[in-house]
């Protein structure tokens, strides 16, 4: 008799129809298996998306890095290409997918002539340049963060980075790559910024001694019997800025600042006819100087928005703040 080939490939007991089965449920199973993976490769990581964002300005690595594990995508706005465009700025967001939680960070890039946007950040952390390898920055309230480009590109340039999803030491990395990759694609920066690792504990507020206001001795303020109590707010670092905030409770909206720029990278040199000249400082505005600090260029600003109890005089705590103040950064007498 003939023996049935079917039969003859078939383990004992076992008909050929049920390991057919098996089969087909096992090959269903890996596939489920696979595209299951691929799925939550997609949806939980970034491992088929974007390599760069916001025309190529901002790592998706950093941003990942910044604000966790996901899917990257951005929004582009003002020119809609790149973030070179005055008036441009791009919206960066990670989505976990079906799991929620979609966090976002908001970057644009910005050129400062003056201190005008450091005046109130004496409660900042800073990352200096001296401790972090030439990054140089601050972050406010963790959610708010600037970096100064790296210095052989134009000064008064910096990467801005703000989101409410992240923490200041990640807010601050990504503030830095995303001035390493804007400087790249200006043709400078040929030495990129290391991630800054050290940031200085936020200043905190204390009375106001009228004998060594903001901790400097010799700029002093008058009594004001009855009047308010004044405090003050100090950054707790002079690199890249020492900033000062003397404000009262009773008008929150009235202010004294003082800010000492120490990086030359931080606002762009002045143009146009020289300014008066103070001492060894050239103003370039009003109550705000260039001068020379250890070689390097220093920028004074006193800015009195109210409080004029406080300075009933100003161009006299004008000057007693550019020769406290450069005493306090260890500069050559000013005046």
């Amino acid at each position: 008799m003939a023996i049935n080939d079917d039969r003859k490939a078939d383990a004992p007991g076992e008909p050929r129809p049920r390991r057919l089965r098996a089969a087909v449920i096992a090959t269903v199973a890996l596939a489920a298996l696979t595209g299951g993976a691929a799925f939550l490769a997609d949806n939980l990581t970034n491992a088929f998306g974007p390599d760069s964002l916001c025309g190529g300005a901002v790592s998706a690595d950093a941003v990942n890095d910044a604000l966790g594990w996901g899917k990257v995508s951005d929004t582009m706005y003002g020119d809609g290409k790149t973030l070179k465009a005055d008036g441009s700025s791009c919206v960066a967001k990670v989505s976990r997918g079906v799991f929620g939680d979609d966090r976002f960070v908001a970057v644009d890039l910005r050129r400062s002539g003056n201190l005008t946007p450091f005046a109130v950040d004496a409660g900042s952390r800073l990352f200096a340049a001296s401790a972090n390898g030439g990054s140089a920055g601050a972050v406010r309230d963790s959610s708010f963060a600037f970096a100064l480009f790296p210095a052989d590109c134009k000064s008064g340039q910096q990467a801005t980075a703000k989101s409410v999803s992240s923490d200041a030491q990640g807010l601050a990395r990504l503030a830095v790559s995303v001035a390493n990759h804007a400087a790249e694609q200006q043709g400078c920066g040929k030495a990129p910024l290391p991630a800054p690792h050290e940031l200085t504990p936020a200043g905190t507020d204390r009375a106001l001694d009228r004998n060594a206001a903001c901790g400097l001795p010799g700029l002093t303020m008058p009594d004001t019997p009855g009047g308010p109590a004044y405090r003050a707010t100090v950054t707790s670092a002079t690199d890249p800025l020492w900033t000062c905030l003397i404000h009262s409770d009773r008008d929150p909206r009235s202010s004294i600042t003082f800010t000492i720029g120490t990086d030359p990278r931080l606002v762009a040199a002045p143009t146009g006819d020289p300014g008066p000249t103070l001492g060894r400082a050239q103003e370039v505005g009003t109550f705000e100087a260039v001068t020379t600090c250890q070689g390097r260029p220093t920028r004074f600003r006193f800015k009195p928005d109210g409080l004029w109890d406080l300075v009933p005089n100003g161009d006299e705590t004008w000057k007693q703040f550019l020769v406290a103040g450069g005493k306090a950064i260890g500069c050559e007498p000013i005046l």
